[in-house]
């Protein structure tokens, strides 16, 4: 890359960290410049947006994936409801409050409710789990993700005390979003629910595949161009990684660099989210989460579901953590945070624009 080339992708850096904005042509150029130095730049711009709305404080997500049912078929997904191979759980509500209190214990004060969409867990079911949750730890957050309902549901689950939502959008293009999902299941159903958890209060969470089948870097704007319409206050992305029950099972991984080159862009397009360094992008490049917090991110999330159906719970192959005990989890995480220079806290970690707008 000559000289001029790179002075150009630098201005366009400095440019969008001034005006959190970029032209779709810019955006696509910025997704696309395959120059390290380059991605050095861009993150070090993400890392001092971040640091001056957060410091160097890293949040704490306890996951609790509590059942691997679900109705839906999602071409891609290792728990679709047309894998027969899947050995199927579901936790009770004891099992649920107890890895809850194991994590309180442990020191997490955001527990995330994570599951298929499962039949059994009821509308009924799942206020009960959340209000129970909140009585015993009234000083954390419950996050909800557990797919697409109606408004009234997710009104009840807000008043029985759930904060966040997170749904990933997965795709903002409906004709890419069509390729990934079978006919029942509505691209326009799911922005719509997003909608549906904005309006009723939820501190809301979407985000989107990279890598994904079929994804070109025009769809990848359409997302950043989502983001910055909807302005959730949490963005989960993670590299697309395939699994071995699906008819994407021979489709190439995502990228890890395009995912850390997203979530630089990320953190300068919205500077006080909230943004995950997945355990997918850690899957793919064993210093993939230490890369993602150093690129913009600013959560993590150890695993505090029982060890033995962690292997059960497999998006896609060969995920990591499926092993490790929550309080060697907590370890591990706290360690490899700190090897970045970043410090994991004890805290809610909400939103900043949240904070402000509820004081």
């Amino acid at each position: 890359m000559t000289e001029t080339k790179m002075d150009s992708f630098m201005r366009l850096a400095d440019k969008l960290e001034r005006d959190r904005d970029l032209s779709d042509d810019e955006l696509a150029s910025v997704l696309l410049c395959d120059d390290p130095h380059f991605s050095d730049d861009l993150s070090a711009k993400a890392r001092t947006v971040r640091e001056s709305i957060y410091g160097r404080d890293v949040y704490l997500r306890g996951l609790i994936e509590f059942t691997n049912y679900c109705r839906n078929n999602c071409y891609y997904c290792g728990i679709r409801a047309g894998n027969k191979n899947v050995e199927r759980y579901r936790l009770n509500a004891e099992e649920i409050i107890a890895c809850s209190d194991q994590g309180y214990d442990l020191g997490f004060r955001t527990f995330v409710l994570q599951g298929g969409e499962d039949p059994y867990f009821t509308e009924e079911r799942i206020v009960s789990i959340v209000s129970t949750l909140k009585k015993r730890h009234p000083d954390c957050a419950v996050t909800l993700s557990v797919g697409e309902w109606e408004r009234e549901s997710y009104r009840k689950f807000y008043e029985a005390g759930a904060d966040r939502y997170l749904l990933r959008h997965e795709t903002a293009d409906k004709d890419h979003y069509g390729t990934l999902h079978p006919a029942n299941m509505s691209f326009d159903h799911r922005m719509q629910c997003l909608r549906d958890l904005r309006a009723t209060g939820y501190q809301v969470g979407c985000g989107m595949m990279v890598g994904s089948p079929g994804q070109k870097v025009e769809h990848l704007v359409r997302d950043l161009r989502f983001l910055q319409e909807f302005r959730p206050e949490m963005v989960g992305i993670g590299p697309f990684i395939p699994h071995h029950d699906t008819i994407y099972a021979d489709h190439q991984p995502g990228s890890v660099r395009m995912t850390l080159r997203l979530l630089s862009v990320i953190r300068l397009l919205l500077p006080e989210v909230l943004l995950p360094a997945t355990t997918a992008l850690g899957t793919l490049d064993p210093l993939g989460r230490e890369k993602g917090i150093t690129a913009g991110a600013n959560v993590v999330m150890p695993n505090l579901s029982p060890v033995n159906v962690r292997g059960k719970y497999l998006l896609y192959d060969n995920k990591i953590c499926t092993g490790d005990e929550a309080a060697e989890c907590i370890r591990c995480m706290s360690s490899r945070v700190a090897r970045t220079g970043y410090q994991v806290v004890q805290s809610r970690g909400d939103h900043i624009r949240y904070k402000r707008d509820h004081e």
